[in-house]
């Protein structure tokens, strides 16, 4: 099963520590790479102004740890790298207990959970600990030992460009930035790579697509300011892919726009896929739809979701696991929506019938020759796409008023198109002469 083998890959990149750059960013996208050689890996040297940003200087972790005054260590960056705050600066030496309290982190509403907590901008250190660890801590000298970098290095992206017959683009984008939390992290990237597999396997793709892996916020910008333009002249949908890995919900968030082909497909793919499907607004934005679709960038970018972000206790914490947040079941519902949109906009066109009047669809083997009172479903189908086909109408809005999911219609669009009753147009922009010569007489 599709989510079998996406869960075995989450697997394999758990363990890894990630952060906006570094060398877990680096083996992560490696990895990727094995599964789609063509993935690309830029480097983007610290210090490069980006927008109104600057790439900053480069993180990596050997070792981190702090032991109590019994000379045991009480935490372990090497047992879970959420132990370390992100980004947390060199530091060799011993603290009571008092001076140690205001480096670290706990969540007193979830005693058991490891928080994730960052400090990218501003240089500090600290770490983080489960609140009823962290109750039980005595008096007394604690040793606390970072062997971490942080110097002059570079950000860490990959990009996948996988042709089609048009110029015109899809763009996803997931992030590769966190340390080992699975919904909020792994299953972003690893649904998208296994998405990747199935569109290269395609025989014939429409669009051409664009897939990148950036570090959230800073990489999203880094990738923006060199790329910006050609992105706004060529895509023309796309989506922002994080949380689609738990079994619980599915959720829809809209682009700044709010009624884009990303929006029209998400809302109709998840209205077939789960009816209870939780919609958002712009305003419950939190991930790198932000910068994609930012006044001045206007990219038409949407997000389908299981579980969104910041709406699961488990969010941020050590509690957000490949056991019991992310399941083989889970990961295969968010690649299957996002796949049935993808072959949405692979497929949406806008078909013309080719004949005046209703077409003789019994001399062509497509209607029974015997009528009743009883109507077929499949027959009926056919009869609607047909009465909805004038060439100005979506096979989406089409399925939208025939009241079915958008993938019923493709054998029967596929079937009238081979008898040369419907063209598939690619847009409205048709001259008016060419479309007149698509008519012919039924006889």
């Amino acid at each position: 099963m599709i989510g079998d083998d996406i869960h075995q890959l989450a697997k394999i990149l758990w363990p890894i520590n990630r952060s906006i750059t570094g060398d877990g960013v680096r083996k992560t996208l490696h990895i990727l790479k094995n599964f789609h050689t063509n993935l690309e890996i830029y480097e983007i040297p610290s210090g490069k102004k980006v927008f109104d940003w600057i790439v900053p200087k480069e993180w990596n972790v050997k070792e981190a740890w702090v032991e109590g005054p019994d000379g045991k260590r009480i935490l372990d960056f090497a047992n879970n790298n959420l132990h370390l705050m992100g980004y947390s600066i060199p530091v060799n030496a011993t603290f009571e207990l008092e001076e140690l309290d205001k480096h670290l982190f706990s969540l007193s509403n979830q005693p058991n959970a490891i928080p994730y907590v960052t400090s990218y901008y501003t240089e500090r250190w600290g770490f983080c600990i489960t609140h009823n660890q962290r109750k039980k801590l005595k008096p007394g000298k604690y040793k606390v030992h970072i062997n971490s970098t942080l110097q002059s290095g570079s950000l860490t992206y990959g990009e996948l460009i996988i042709p089609g017959e048009s110029s015109k683009e899809i763009f996803l984008s997931t992030y590769v930035c966190h340390p080992s939390m699975a919904n909020n992290e792994l299953s972003g990237p690893t649904v998208t790579i296994y998405l990747a597999k199935w569109l290269e396997s395609l025989k014939n793709r429409r669009f051409t697509y664009r897939i990148i892996f950036v570090p959230e916020t800073i990489g999203s910008i880094t990738y923006l300011s060199q790329h910006y333009k050609h992105l706004k002249e060529h895509v023309v949908a796309g989506f922002n892919i994080t949380c689609v890995g738990d079994n619980r919900n599915y959720s829809y968030l809209p682009s700044r726009d709010g009624n884009t082909l990303s929006d029209q497909v998400a809302n109709h793919i998840l209205k077939w896929t789960d009816k209870n499907f939780k919609t958002y607004t712009w305003n419950d934005r939190g991930s790198d739809e932000r910068q994609y679709c930012a006044p001045g960038i206007d990219l038409p970018i949407a997000s389908i979701m299981r579980t969104k972000f910041a709406e699961y206790s488990e969010y941020h914490t050590s509690l957000d696991n490949l056991e019991n947040v992310v399941t083989p079941e889970g990961l295969k519902g968010g690649y299957s929506a996002l796949r049935h949109a993808l072959e949405a906009f692979e497929n949406n066109c806008y078909p013309e019938v080719t004949v005046l009047g209703e077409p003789h669809l019994s001399k062509r083997g497509l209607y029974h020759t015997i009528g009743t009172k009883v109507r077929d479903k499949y027959v009926g189908l056919m009869m609607n796409l047909i009465t909805y086909s004038d060439g100005k109408t979506s096979l989406l809005t089409i399925a939208e008023k025939c009241n079915v999911p958008i993938w019923d219609l493709y054998s029967i669009l596929n079937t009238l198109s081979a008898h040369k009753l419907v063209n598939k147009h690619d847009s409205l922009i048709m001259d008016n002469s060419i479309r007149h010569l698509n008519l012919k007489v039924s006889n």
